[in-house]
């Protein structure tokens, strides 16, 4: 969505700003905050949408459930029509976890902001966040087929994150509020 937000609203396209990336910190960063809650949002609603679609559709297998949740990430992660190049899947991950188990999700959220208020950097709010939730599914009870899909995309949202994990090291990594150039 950030991508098409961007190319839509300023004429551009994000992938020459900031970090290259076409989720909502980036759009954040190159257009401000309501756009980046926006994408946000969106790329979210994009990741439970699917399942509520296949659970409507009358799926209610937890191993195909997973299954769909995990395409609905690597769908966002590597578009066709991006050339295989999308964003990281914090969002559409968050979005499909809540249709695993919506409390695993939401404290997941907790994680996050805490991890971000205390750190300042989005990048290690994400993957720690997203890598705590395998471990509330577990404490839920939740079928094993949710949890090592959540630890699938806890995973994949760390690899996706190496070029962050590299600032992060460097001490070159963006914090919140700093626009891009």
């Amino acid at each position: 969505m950030g991508y098409l937000v961007v190319k839509l609203v300023k004429g551009d396209d994000i992938r020459k700003y900031g970090s290259g990336n076409i989720g909502a910190t980036n759009v954040g960063r190159v257009m401000g905050k309501k756009w980046a809650i926006a994408v946000g949002i969106f790329d979210i609603t994009k990741g439970g949408l699917a399942l509520l679609i296949a659970r409507v559709l009358g799926v209610s297998s937890p191993q195909l459930l997973s299954l769909l949740g995990v395409v609905a990430v690597l769908g966002h992660n590597f578009p066709v029509w991006l050339k295989f190049k999308g964003g990281k899947g914090v969002a559409t991950s968050f979005g499909v976890i809540f249709m695993f188990y919506p409390l695993a999700s939401i404290l997941g959220g907790v994680v996050w902001y805490c991890v971000m208020k205390v750190s300042r950097y989005v990048s290690l709010a994400s993957m720690i966040s997203l890598a705590s939730t395998p471990i509330w599914l577990k404490l839920f009870g939740a079928d094993i087929s949710y949890i090592v899909a959540s630890s699938f995309l806890a995973f994949l949202t760390i690899v996706r994150h190496h070029a962050n994990i590299r600032r992060l090291l460097a001490g070159t990594e963006h914090k919140v509020g700093e626009r891009a150039t």
